[in-house]
Parts: C-alpha cells; structure tokens; sequence
C-alpha cells in the first residue's frame, strides 16, 4: 500500500466515523438534482463567508456563513444553528452549500442533528455549480 493511499484510506475513515458519529445522515446530490430541487422550490442556504457569498451565488440563496474568516484562521460560527432556525422551518426543504462541498457536510450534519427533516448536501459546491454552466447571481458593480 501507497503512503498516499494509506493516508486517504485513513483520512476517508476518519471523516467518515466523525460524520456517522455526529448521528446525522448527510445526503450529497449532485448540482443537477440540486438545480431541479430550487426549481420545485426547495431553499438554498449558502454556508460560505460573506465575502465569498458576495463574489457571487445561486439566484435565491442566502448566506449563514458556518465559518468565519479571523486573523487566527477560519472559526466555526458559534450561532450558525441558532441563525438556520431564525431563518428556516424544521419542515423546509434546504439544501446547503459551499465553495467545494466539504464546509457544506459539516453544515448539514448540525442543521440534521438540531432536527430538519430534509436537508440535502450539495456536492461539489458552488464551484461545481459554476463548471456546470448554471446562472448565478453576479456581484454588483459600480462602474459607469
């Protein structure tokens, strides 16, 4: 065995039993059946920062960033649940995303583990979104 497989092999695991661990099943979709689900009306919940959020998003999301940019690093919010809840239903669709899918999981494990029922992770993330040539929202500019 590679020590680069090893290490994913390891890492993969460890990513694994910490989400199971959590008590929360996190369930992908891809950014196809995400783009038929806001069509049908389900809500989007961007978890990037808020200058990521403002460099451009899906059309209709809004943004409860789960982390937050410091100058010691990147901290989780501390009032991301609480600001989901202020926000949303326990019975509303959501679907929750992020740059790439990986802030996105752990997003959904708490929104799953504070008890909404339907709550899907977007795979692949806004970047995912932007490869796949869907519309999103442009930020503005002030330029004449």
């Amino acid at each position: 065995m590679t020590m680069f497989k090893a290490v994913f092999q390891c890492g993969f695991l460890l990513n694994f039993v910490i989400i199971c661990s959590l008590g929360a099943e996190v369930v992908t979709i891809d950014v196809h059946a995400v783009k038929n689900l806001l069509s049908q009306g389900h809500l989007y919940i961007d978890v990037r920062t808020e200058e990521e959020f403002k460099n451009g998003h899906l059309e209709n999301a809004f943004n409860i960033p789960y982390m937050f940019n410091t100058p010691e690093g990147m901290v989780k919010n501390p009032n991301f649940i609480d600001q989901v809840v202020s926000r949303c239903d326990k019975e509303d669709h959501l679907i929750v995303g992020c740059k790439s899918g990986v802030r996105s999981v752990y997003a959904t494990t708490d929104i799953l583990n504070a008890g909404f029922k339907n709550v899907h992770n977007m795979g692949g993330g806004y970047t995912a979104w932007i490869e796949s040539g869907f519309s999103f929202k442009k930020p503005h500019t002030n330029e004449l």
